[in-house]
C-alpha cells in the first residue's frame, strides 16, 4: 500500500518556476514507478512525467519536454516536479501516481493503483 501527499502548488505568472512534492508512505516506493499527472478544467487527466523506481529513466509529455524535471529521493520517500518557464495552458491540478508495473505502463491513467488528492497549480498571463 502506498500513500501520496502532493506539495508545492499556487499562483505563479507566466514564465515563472514551482517544484512540486510529492511524500510518499509504504515500504514500496522505492521500487515503485512514480509520475506526475494533470487536469484541467473540463478536461482529462493527462500524463506528463514518471520516474523509474531508480531515478535511471525518465519518460515526459511532448508539451513540458525541456521545462520540467521529474526526479526522487528514495531516501526521503519523495518525487519532485521542477517546473520552469511555465505557461497559462499548465494551469491544472496536478496529481503524484505511483504504480509498481514498469515505467512505459505509468504514461496513461489506466491501471494505476495509487493517487494522491492533488495540487493546484495556476499560470496566469
Amino acid at each position: 500500500q502506498v500513500q501520496l501527499v502532493e506539495s508545492g502548488g499556487g499562483l505563479v505568472q507566466a514564465g515563472g518556476s514551482l517544484r512540486l512534492s510529492c511524500a510518499a508512505s509504504g515500504r514500496a516506493f522505492s521500487s515503485a514507478t512514480m509520475g506526475w499527472f494533470r487536469q484541467a478544467p473540463g478536461k482529462e487527466r493527462e500524463f506528463v512525467v514518471a520516474i523509474s523506481g531508480s531515478g535511471g529513466n525518465t519518460r515526459y509529455a511532448d508539451s513540458v519536454k525541456g521545462r520540467f524535471t521529474i526526479s526522487r529521493d528514495n531516501a526521503k520517500n519523495t518525487v519532485y516536479l521542477q517546473m520552469n518557464s511555465l505557461k497559462p495552458e499548465d494551469t491544472a491540478v496536478y496529481y503524484c501516481a505511483a504504480d509498481p508495473r514498469l515505467l512505459a505502463a505509468l504514461t496513461t491513467t489506466s491501471g494505476v493503483p495509487y493517487w494522491g488528492k492533488g495540487t493546484l497549480v495556476t499560470v496566469s498571463s
